[in-house]
């Protein structure tokens, strides 16, 4: 008789004890429940863009959000700081007339440098990351705004297109790629093309090829490096972790730089894409980052999750978030529908995990 013990998995449970199997039933369950509510329009390649576009600026940041949550802590700092570091880069640019080159290396520089306090006051203080970094929410908002209006005298500021479009950088950030690829499929009738001759889907936003590239470092990282070994070993156990040599107060230091650079990121998309910066932008910006991520699988206590979950939960949140306008429901209701599939997604999540787990 054979023992048990050596019997192999079944390929399903295999399946679903990965942190992303929920987010993916969550994902089919979204698509058909639009499929069969959403205006037809919400699937051609300009409503496709557009809610890539609204899952990527979330996912910009979830991908950050979600190793450092594997590794057992928050930032809630990471919504002031899009308005701090949109505001820095508006500020030098046209205000202060610097070129885009450094006063895109400044916001990050001083966005690097916010997220290494934050680690190292969680590490050396031991207090909770959630009061630390809402600390950080408050203080960064308050700058934000205090600043703006002592060097411009108001918190709205416009002109950064006209004062940036001379450097390569402002399309990198705020441009689209694949121009000349969706111009000939709009000569060749794939495409619709306006009165005047341009395609009427001129390309796909920089802001979805920057998560495309975060989602696949991250994923890489966590898979094949030592780092992701200690990401996941931090937020597991950190004593024992610690025992085994991982310096865990390094890796959490650098995760809170992450979340900031990736927050500066975001801030630098949109506000190279706008050719305006505000003072409030960003808000609950880390809440709905974190919807993403939990809605992904990762669990709130930490050594548990995926960027792939994470970005899939972007998606589930920007196909939400605007495909709800394509159907006859009110946008009222989004963040009711939104909370709803958390709930269902994280109930589903656990329900999943622990029957997985005891078979």
């Amino acid at each position: 008789m054979a023992d048990e013990r050596l019997s192999k998995e079944k390929f399903h449970l295999k399946i679903l004890k990965k942190p992303e199997s929920t987010s993916v039933i969550s994902v089919i369950i979204v698509f058909l429940v639009f499929a069969f509510l959403a205006n037809p329009a919400m699937f051609n390649l300009e409503g496709i863009l557009s809610w890539t576009e609204s899952s990527a600026l979330i996912g910009v940041l979830a991908v950050g959000v979600c190793l450092l949550m594997i590794a057992g802590e928050f930032d809630l700092s990471i919504g002031s700081m899009i308005g701090f570091s949109g505001m820095t880069i508006a500020i030098l640019t046209v205000n202060l007339h610097l070129s885009l080159f450094l006063s895109l290396v400044i916001a990050f520089f001083i966005a690097g440098c916010f997220g290494f306090l934050n680690g190292y006051l969680v590490v050396k203080t031991r207090l909770p990351s959630f009061i630390v970094t809402l600390a950080g929410l408050f203080i960064l908002r308050g700058l934000t705004i205090a600043i703006s209006r002592m060097i411009t005298g108001q918190t709205l500021i416009d002109g950064v297109k006209e004062a940036t479009s001379s450097s390569f950088l402002s399309s990198m950030f705020g441009g689209y790629a694949f121009k000349g690829f969706f111009s000939y499929l709009s000569k060749q009738g794939f495409i619709q093309a306006l009165p005047n001759g341009t395609p009427s889907v001129i390309g796909v936003k920089m802001i979805i090829i920057w998560w495309i590239l975060l989602t696949i470092i991250g994923i890489f990282v966590l898979r094949n490096t030592k780092y992701g070994n200690w990401i996941y070993a931090t937020g597991g156990d950190e004593e024992s972790a610690k025992n085994m040599g991982v310096p865990t107060d390094k890796v959490k230091i650098m995760l809170f730089i992450v979340t900031s650079l990736c927050a500066c990121l975001f801030a630098a998309c949109q506000v190279l894409d706008y050719g305006s910066a505000d003072a409030q932008r960003g808000l609950l910006k880390e809440f709905e980052a974190i919807i993403a991520v939990v809605m992904g699988g990762t669990l709130l206590t930490g050594g548990y999750g995926t960027v792939i979950g994470a970005s899939i939960g972007a998606l589930i949140f920007g196909t939400v978030n605007i495909g709800i306008s394509y159907t006859s429901i009110s946008s009222d209701w989004f963040r009711v529908f939104l909370g709803l599939m958390l709930l269902f997604a994280v109930v589903l999540s656990n329900s999943i995990r622990k029957k997985a787990m005891s078979s």
